[in-house]
């Protein structure tokens, strides 16, 4: 099982992931309040702002504060590319 960190500890299961996605778009918006009206929403930005949003093969959304190219980069395993 390989696992990647999705900010400040936080560690989720690398083959359960469906898609990172940024939080911006109503559709991601409307995901996550479902999500927090069902009870699988797991918030892991620390209260900070959310950057990033982690759809699991569950049915649970996870919160995070870390870009999602981060999380990505972690997940294949790349170091992240602040050049932009």
């Amino acid at each position: 099982m390989r696992l990647v960190n999705i900010g400040f500890g936080n560690i989720v299961s690398a083959g359960r992931i469906i898609a990172i996605v940024g939080p911006e778009s109503a559709p991601i918006k409307r995901n996550v309040q479902e999500a927090r009206d069902k009870g699988t929403l797991i918030d892991a930005t620390y209260g900070r702002r959310t950057r990033a949003v982690v759809i699991m093969d569950s049915g649970h959304i996870i919160l995070s504060s870390v870009q999602p190219e981060t999380v990505a980069g972690r997940l294949v395993g790349k170091p992240a590319d602040f050049s932009e």
